[in-house]
């Protein structure tokens, strides 16, 4: 996203879809003279972003949202289960969610997390590979202790260790981090990521879950914003 439009208010004027299936949103800027240039407002007037890079102004009821939630699907899609999370968070976004819910696809952008983590929100899901040694296609949660996480360990540019990820969004914020739950996902196939081959697709225990997971992720997002609401 170019940061010199963060923040800015904008208006919808066109979803969609490329070859490859990704969906943009085109906006068009508020207080542009020349956003009703018809045919020329294409070039210069017109911005595409990611849909979970823009955010509602407001609720039905005309008030901001009052809890902010980020879904994040984290891992790697050529280490065969690893992907979980990518596919996870993939099939959530194609469902409708509140207001102040986002999905995103973070893959091993484990910097880009760590920044998106202190963009003002209360409560972050991760979605995860996660083994603890149970039967393989298992969802479990787990709300990871944040003052024992380390104090060192910069994730790498192009890896995702959700601890270090953790730990750096820490550090960037002052010590402040929103509420952190992991969602994670029982692998049957585990990669280290020294094997010569990469290993696309899900195994199918894994590949279940992912469809148990949207009903599983939409409760407890109900959950948190009812909490949050009797909260206020």
């Amino acid at each position: 996203m170019d940061l010199a439009l963060a923040g800015r208010i904008a208006e919808v004027a066109a979803v969609e879809e490329d070859f490859e299936g990704q969906v943009h949103v085109a906006v068009v800027l508020e207080g542009d003279p020349g956003r009703d240039l018809g045919a020329a407002s294409q070039i210069g007037h017109r911005f595409f972003f990611a849909p979970d890079e823009l955010e509602p102004l407001a609720g039905p009821a005309g008030e901001p949202p009052s809890h902010r939630l980020l879904v994040a699907g984290v891992g790697n899609i050529f280490m065969a289960d690893d992907g979980f999370g990518p596919e996870a968070a993939a099939a959530l976004a194609r469902r409708p969610l509140p207001d102040g819910v986002h999905v995103a696809d973070f893959g091993i952008r484990g910097l880009d997390l760590a920044y998106r983590m202190l963009d003002g929100y209360d409560t972050v899901l991760l979605l995860d590979a996660t083994p603890h040694g149970q039967r393989p296609g298992t969802l479990s949660v787990i709300e990871p202790d944040l003052a024992a996480l380390p104090a060192e360990g910069a994730p790498e540019a192009h890896a995702m260790d959700p601890v270090k990820v953790l730990a750096l969004a820490r550090r960037l914020g002052d010590g402040e981090l929103p509420r952190v739950l992991v969602v994670g996902c029982e692998p049957e196939v585990r990669m280290t990521g020294d094997e010569p081959d990469v290993v696309v697709g899900l195994s199918e225990p894994v590949r279940e879950a992912v469809e148990r997971c949207v009903p599983f992720v939409e409760s407890l997002i109900a959950e948190i914003l009812a909490d949050a609401a009797e909260r206020r």
